[in-house]
């Protein structure tokens, strides 16, 4: 269950109690629902008790009692519990490795992407300056890929230069939403210094990978192939699983997950890959590309500690098995969300290094 469905299963709940007349408040048009705090209770929290009791004239935590009573057996939530004032916090059903999969599988690279639209308007404005732009853009792209309708402006004309990493820019209407506030890139280091010396995806990583208040590095070190790199280790990691779907090709045989995956690497791998849309849900709230990027960095490592324990592929006299085929499906599943994220991020993902 993604946030997006949690704060629907919520709002369900809500317009359910009122219909039954057990709270006589007004539903609201969304619920908020957010991560807990490290040390909290469950997967994530809501405030709508709080927000519903004044109106209900109850007291916050009896609105939360009913509204726990309307989910406590909804589809992917394991637990419902009333915290503190009256806050509702959720532990959802952990996804079995196989519907993971074949999830991943079937919905390819915009798997944690909204399935449809939803009406929502967001205009992003962005100063003159290089880093703010790639920013604004890696916004933009996030939040449509949530489903809002989104676009950049900005506060003068904008650098030709932009275009060729991957920043579109329209001068259309009023901005309502101003882009995050980034630490600007040194004096000199314009989009096209930068893509003279680094390339689009090298200075795309450079710029989003830093939260917006951090500086952002922008050496050479982004184009060295090795494992101090970061962006290498994200595309390395996806060029690895490509690799080894050709090798499976070659075997004669192809991924599928025809049984448990087991191993301490295997379910830190999946943990990170049922995260992925609420990663995703995250970064485009609070305008923080950052947040997929690291997200990216971790399933990388997730990888590859998962590649070095259990191969996918046969070694030495075996022959391809229901294990090679399940842990190639899993394989293939990180490589996917890799694909995907680094897309978001307007960086291409090859299939050789």
């Amino acid at each position: 269950m993604t946030p997006a469905e949690l704060s629907r299963t919520v709002l369900r709940a809500v317009r359910r109690a009122v219909d039954e007349d057990a709270l006589r408040a007004p539903v609201p048009a969304r619920v908020r629902v957010e991560r807990t705090k490290p040390g909290g209770s469950g997967d994530y929290a809501c405030a709508v008790a709080l927000q519903l009791a004044g109106p209900a004239a109850l007291p916050a935590h009896e609105v939360a009692r009913i509204l726990r009573d309307r989910m406590a057996t909804a589809p992917g939530i394991g637990r419902v519990e009333v915290t503190g004032p009256g806050f509702l916090n959720f532990t959802l059903d952990a996804p079995g490795t196989a519907a993971l999969v074949r999830t991943v599988g079937e919905r390819g690279t915009r798997y944690g992407r909204a399935d449809r639209p939803t009406g929502e308007i967001r205009r992003l404005h962005h100063r003159r300056e290089v880093r703010a732009a790639v920013v604004a853009d890696a916004a933009r792209r996030l939040l449509c890929a949530r489903g809002v309708q989104a676009r950049t402006s900005c506060e003068e004309a904008p650098d030709p230069d932009w275009a060729r990493l991957g920043v579109t820019v329209d001068a259309w209407g009023t901005p309502t939403a101003p882009a995050t506030e980034t630490r600007p890139v040194p004096a000199g280091a314009t989009a096209g210094a930068l893509l003279a010396r680094l390339g689009p995806d090298a200075t795309r990583w450079g710029l989003l990978r830093p939260a917006g208040h951090d500086r952002a590095p922008l050496g050479d070190d982004l184009l060295v192939q090795g494992e101090a790199n970061a962006l290498f280790r994200v595309r390395h990691a996806h060029a690895r699983v490509r690799a080894l779907v050709r090798g499976a090709d070659r075997l004669g045989f192809v991924p599928s997950y025809e049984r448990e995956v087991d191993g301490p690497a295997a379910g830190a791998l999946c943990a990170l890959l049922a995260d992925h849309p609420g990663v995703l849900d995250a970064a485009a709230r609070h305008q923080a590309p950052d947040r997929l990027a690291r997200h990216l960095e971790a399933v990388a490592c997730a990888f590859s500690d998962f590649h070095d324990t259990a191969s996918p592929l046969p070694v030495g006299d075996e022959k391809p098995s229901a294990a090679h085929r399940s842990r190639l499906a899993l394989a293939e599943a990180a490589g996917t969300v890799l694909a995907g994220g680094l897309d978001l991020l307007g960086i291409s993902a090859p299939d050789h290094l």
